[in-house]
């Protein structure tokens, strides 16, 4: 059964349909319903709340779009300071827990989100800081396009999301997911706009998606606040297009959680500030993750607002605090993984990364940028380090088992500060 938002004339005040797609949202639930937007229409609203089995529908051009009034988004009536002590590209330390919320649901069941239209999070609103290469935004953290927790059965398909302030799609302790032919165009300068972030989320599949963001295109999180939810894991992410000035694929770097069972293939990773990182922060676990058919475009974005430096993969296990706990990656596998970036792979760990394998490597390195390249970056970490050395196609530090076969080019430069690893050319 359908219901036209448009039919709810009674609760449209001056252009803010909130209480009418609230509405429409309910009656819907109740008969396993569509909430229709119809073709080329705007429709202004604030926090929207999404109950179980329903599917909202968007009518080719119609458009959901954040209210201009922050508070309307303030659903917790918390006090907002404005103003940030430390950009967050130095300290986003962040729990998993926003204080906004546009569209929100929690333990639902059966949630749809389809059709030809627009989810736009209208980030002008929330903009502070504005710099040539970045946005810093009033506070940190800001609002999430879309924040679901602790529900399953959740489809995403065909719809464009864009201008996300924050993380576009935060998927909290949920399962059963599908994000299918999406695109996510936030602005590539707006700091913090993550693509999808599935956090302690497990059993997923994301495909034939287009993401540009600034921040991280698609990353799986174990975020402190959430560890009740358990694992990341049962993930499978396929036949994307990805641009990023932060990572285009992450985990981490919140990882209170173990992450598993990840499967990332025929993906293309282009205009990109870094391509794949596994950042090790909070002592949680990260194996048996598998990349298959990767092409990585890299070149250094900003020197400052975004942590990497054009690696094309870069696989970190550091503390993030003196009072972090120990983290393991292991069992991590490349299959054909065509390079053309600035800087190469970066491997830095205490004595906490192992078992690594690249089959089938063709990696070269072009100079893209003016930027200075021989810097290698650890931040988020005590003291936020990055340090100086020769560039490398290579740079190995204290990681353990290390495997390339059948490398594409024969004579890669390897810096190795007490690593193991074995190089077959088959």
């Amino acid at each position: 059964m359908d219901f036209y938002v448009d039919d709810y004339k009674q609760l449209i005040n001056d252009n803010d349909y909130t209480k009418a797609i609230n509405q429409a949202i309910s009656d819907a639930s109740l008969n396993n319903g569509r909430v229709i937007f119809k073709e080329n229409k705007l429709y202004r609203s604030g926090t929207i709340y999404l109950k179980d089995n329903i599917e909202l529908y968007f009518e080719k051009n119609s458009c959901l779009k954040a209210l201009d009034d922050i508070e309307s988004f303030n659903v917790n009536n918390i006090k907002i300071k404005e103003g940030l002590e430390v950009n967050t590209f130095i300290n986003c330390d962040y729990d998993g827990k926003p204080y906004l919320y546009f569209i929100y649901g929690f333990g639902l069941n059966n949630i749809k989100f389809s059709g030809a239209g627009i989810i736009d999070g209208n980030e002008k609103i929330f903009y502070g800081q504005v710099e040539q290469n970045y946005i810093e935004g009033k506070f940190y953290p800001r609002m999430p396009l879309i924040y679901i927790e602790n529900s399953k059965d959740i489809n995403i398909k065909n719809i464009t999301l864009t201008h996300s302030a924050f993380w576009t799609v935060h998927l909290v302790g949920s399962s059963d997911i599908v994000i299918d032919s999406i695109k996510i165009l936030n602005n590539r300068k707006m700091l913090n706009a993550d693509g999808i972030d599935p956090d302690h989320s497990k059993n997923i599949l994301i495909k034939d998606c287009y993401i540009e963001s600034a921040d991280d295109c698609i990353v799986f999180k174990g975020t402190k606040e959430n560890i009740k939810y358990g694992n990341c894991e049962n993930i499978e992410v396929r036949n994307c297009t990805l641009k990023s000035t932060s990572a285009a694929i992450k985990i981490g770097t919140e990882t209170y959680a173990e992450f598993n069972n990840i499967n990332i293939s025929d993906v293309k990773i282009l205009d990109t500030n870094r391509g794949i990182s596994l950042m090790m922060r909070d002592g949680g676990v990260i194996h048996n993750v598998k990349f298959n058919n990767i092409d990585i475009q890299t070149h250094l974005v900003d020197p400052n607002a975004f942590w990497g430096k054009g690696e094309a993969i870069a696989i970190t296990n550091v503390k993030r605090t003196k009072d972090s706990k120990d983290g393991l990656i292991y069992d991590i596998e490349f299959n054909n993984i065509n390079i053309n970036s600035e800087h190469g792979i970066f491997m830095y760990g205490d004595n906490n990364i192992k078992d690594i394998t690249f089959n089938t490597l063709d990696l070269k390195l072009n100079n893209i940028t003016t930027y200075r390249k021989n810097i290698y970056d650890l931040r988020p970490n005590i003291n936020n380090v990055t340090f100086d050395d020769d560039l490398a196609e290579l740079y190995l530090h204290n990681v353990k088992n290390i495997i390339i076969n059948d490398n594409k080019n024969k004579n890669y430069k390897i810096i190795n500060h007490n690593s193991t690893f074995f190089v077959e050319n088959k």
